[in-house]
């Protein structure tokens, strides 16, 4: 590949560059444009680009709330032809959701047709939908013809498009947003507009109100699908606080009570963006699995409304721990994430807090305020140079007629004889000869009182910024009033639920079942019905192998111990089953494609188990010590790189044999190997060249065993090779296997 690379300027010229600048310029163009005009939104409306032109393109179509429908079709067109160059698909999946009010808290467009459910269905296609604006998408767009916002022209020039809109409504907040850009994502969960706007107030009256006053307000987020809240008031704080965070919502469920004495449990509501069908059909799976021990049996007997029932295998198990064990498997309990990384008043992406957040929207109505003010008195001010020129005519109504009767150039006579400007001049030319009677004359002087007072008024709130808030303030009032009550308003994700202290032994209610854990070489593993002889012939993906197979129970724990020393838990019912390739183990532990699997055994306590490097260092260290309910796992073993965890072998037995890649042997007892949880270790053998091939413990009295083909040889006179602890050690016995392995 050539270091430098011809590139066009943008006169057109050719120049030479570096590939990768020529690589690194475009790249830093395309991912700009992807932050700033696709996967982020503008805080002071709360939209994205495509969002923005279609609630703009519906509004030059007309299609406002008390208007007709239009097909989504002509809507699609109008916008992709006009101002959004992309794909028509993309458009009205966008439009879909603005449209769905299980996804959108606040719906910006009200759809007719099939616009898709909360099953996961797909909406119909937009030749058979049709669509027109919310109450609330025209309270964004309100004031947009009076120089509210800035204008650019359209990507072919030819049109003029908002850079964003004067949001009257908090719509960032309200509806939340999502996107991913490169580098960088945004997740903001919805919220309650009549709690947004009772912050907003807050802020107005009192600037440096923190976030513990705004969040006396604001309870959280408020999901359309509702649901329970079950996250902490601290974490809360936190995250709006830091502007990165999560939430924690649950499935909402009653009790139904049966006949004698039995019951069954309902899922009314379940959480934010979970598609219903999947949760039930992730819910029968692990049912057929026996992973829901508590459950017998589940049906969606859902209309309009969510109506999930569940079944109990017992009456006698207790509802709540029941729903416990569904939360903790089943996506009844989400997490939906805050990450507020939008795009501020200076199309800077960067992450904002709730109170900066609210901020900015308010400086927005603010500038929006003060230009709608602006052109309303340039409007006034021209209204009134031509009601004072009518009345000037009507004073002098005998010689304005004379003049333009006999005059050949009326207009500049009119202005040389009574001092008009020209608009005046050319207004008096055009009016009507109706209205030169007595009555349009009260008309004209009554709507001259009328804009002088509106001129004065808004004079004065130009004046005054105090002013100006109480007017943003009365504003925030009446959206709060139009969109904070009612059917629409009312806040659905109830709050101020801590997670219920509810102790559940996962392993008692798990189905007691004989598995065979297979674990091939490339890392897959997965588990058989029954205890399979582990000299079966076993199926594995091409170029794979077994490593490891052994007999365990469902209730069981298994130790994975790697070679970055790191000792990882698995519980056995969560393994894959059936006679497939299982799952890859890198998936379920946070194990990296560097670090590979030393060993793989059933927990049991009481044990101890040798662990030691490729430098021969090593401890005893408790089985209770090598759990770790993490996915992280626990570290064990301190290795640094080269170095690599080798040898995680049971200590039963009264002597230690260590074998190196030298071939030599040495034995000691096992005393002289310190116990641990934690660390490096002691020498156990020292090497000159190479590390430690495998390790050992064993009872001298029976000897050492080591396998051979098929046979296992057993050595009992060991007097040649017993020496301390980091010896160097000596040739092994004769017939010692040429891999170095005991076993």
């Amino acid at each position: 590949m050539p270091d430098d690379v011809k590139t066009l300027s943008p006169g057109g010229a050719e120049r030479e560059t570096r590939l990768a600048d020529a690589l690194s310029e475009r790249y830093l163009a395309y991912a700009l444009s992807t932050i700033t005009a696709r996967s982020l939104p503008d805080v002071r409306d709360g939209l994205k680009p495509v969002h923005r032109r279609l609630l703009w393109a519906m509004r030059q179509l007309r299609l406002d709330p008390d208007a007709g429908f239009k097909k989504c079709a002509r809507i699609v067109g109008d916008v992709m032809g006009k101002y959004h160059p992309h794909g028509d698909a993309a458009i009205y999946e966008a439009m879909v959701r603005l449209a769905q009010d299980f996804a959108a808290r606040y719906p910006l467009v009200e759809g007719q047709g099939n616009f898709g459910n909360i099953d996961g269905d797909n909406p119909a296609a937009m030749r058979y939908t049709e669509a027109r604006l919310t109450e609330v998408a025209q309270a964004l767009l309100e004031g947009i013809e009076e120089d509210a916002v800035d204008f650019r022209a359209t990507y072919d020039g030819e049109e003029r498009e908002p850079i964003v809109l004067p949001a009257a409504f908090p719509h960032l907040l309200a509806n939340g947003a999502a996107g991913i850009a490169v580098g960088m994502a945004t997740s903001i969960p919805p919220h309650n507009a009549g709690e947004l706007c009772a912050a907003a107030l807050e802020l107005v009256r009192n600037p440096n109100a923190g976030t513990d006053q705004l969040l006396r307000h604001i309870k959280g987020p408020d999901f359309p699908t509702g649901g329970i809240l079950v996250e902490s008031a601290e974490a809360m704080r936190e995250a709006y606080e830091t502007g990165r965070g999560g939430f924690r919502v649950r499935a909402t469920w009653e009790l139904e009570k049966g006949k004698a004495g039995s019951w069954v449990i309902i899922v009314t509501e379940i959480p934010y963006q979970v598609q219903k069908a999947r949760l039930i059909e992730h819910m029968a799976q692990l049912l057929e699995e026996k992973r829901l021990p508590l459950l017998a049996d589940l049906r969606d007997e859902s209309t309009e409304q969510v109506r999930i029932v569940l079944e109990p295998k017992s009456r006698n198990v207790e509802p709540v721990v029941l729903m416990e064990t569904l939360f903790r498997a089943t996506a009844l309990e989400s997490r939906f994430s805050l990450n507020m990384n939008v795009l501020d008043a200076d199309r800077t992406p960067r992450v904002m807090s709730l109170k900066e957040v609210l901020r900015a929207w308010l400086d927005h109505r603010h500038e929006v305020l003060q230009r709608r003010t602006n052109h309303r008195l340039s409007a006034i001010a021209r209204r009134l140079e031509i009601l004072n020129g009518y009345l000037i005519a009507y004073l002098n109504l005998d010689e304005v007629i004379r003049i333009i009767r006999e005059e050949d150039e009326p207009k500049p006579r009119l202005m040389e004889r009574f001092g008009l400007t020209d608009t005046q001049a050319e207004a008096i030319l055009n009016m009507r000869l109706r209205a030169l009677r007595r009555l349009e004359e009260m008309e004209i002087r009554k709507e001259h009182k009328k804009l002088s007072a509106e001129q004065k008024k808004l004079q004065a709130l130009m004046k005054s910024e105090a002013a100006r808030w109480d007017a943003i303030a009365e504003q925030i009032e009446s959206i709060r009033t139009r969109f904070g009550g009612g059917a629409l308003g009312i806040r659905r994700t109830a709050t101020g639920t801590a997670l219920p202290e509810v102790v559940v032994d996962e392993a008692a209610f798990v189905e007691r079942e004989p598995i065979t854990v297979i674990l091939s070489e490339k890392g897959w593993i997965r588990a058989q019905k029954g205890h399979v002889s582990l000299d079966a012939e076993l199926r594995f993906k091409e170029g794979d192998s077994l490593f490891i197979a052994l007999h365990a129970e469902t209730t069981d724990r298994l130790v994975l111990f790697a070679t970055n020393g790191k000792a990882f838990t698995l519980k056995t019912d969560s393994i894959p089953r059936g006679r497939g390739d299982g799952q890859p183990v890198r998936l379920m532990l946070d194990l990296t494609n560097e670090d590979a699997v030393v060993a793989l055994f059933v927990h049991r306590e009481g044990l101890r188990y040798l662990v030691a490097a490729f430098d021969g260092k090593g401890f005893l260290v408790k089985a209770e010590d090598l759990l770790a309910e993490k996915r992280t796992g626990k570290q064990v073993l301190n290795v640094d790189p080269p170095v690599e965890a080798a040898v995680c072998a049971p200590a039963e037995g009264d002597c230690v044999a260590v074998i190196g890649e030298n071939r030599k042997l040495l034995i000691f007892p096992i005393d002289q190997v310190p116990e641990m949880a934690r660390g490096r270790g002691v020498q156990l053998q020292s090497y000159r060249d190479g590390g430690l091939a495998d390790a050992k413990v064993f009872t001298r009295k029976e000897g050492l065993s080591w396998v051979l083909g098929e046979r296992t040889r057993t050595e009992t006179d060991l007097r040649a090779w017993v020496g301390n602890r980091a010896g160097a050690g000596k040739a092994p016995p004769n017939g010692f296997p040429r891999s170095n392995r005991f076993e």
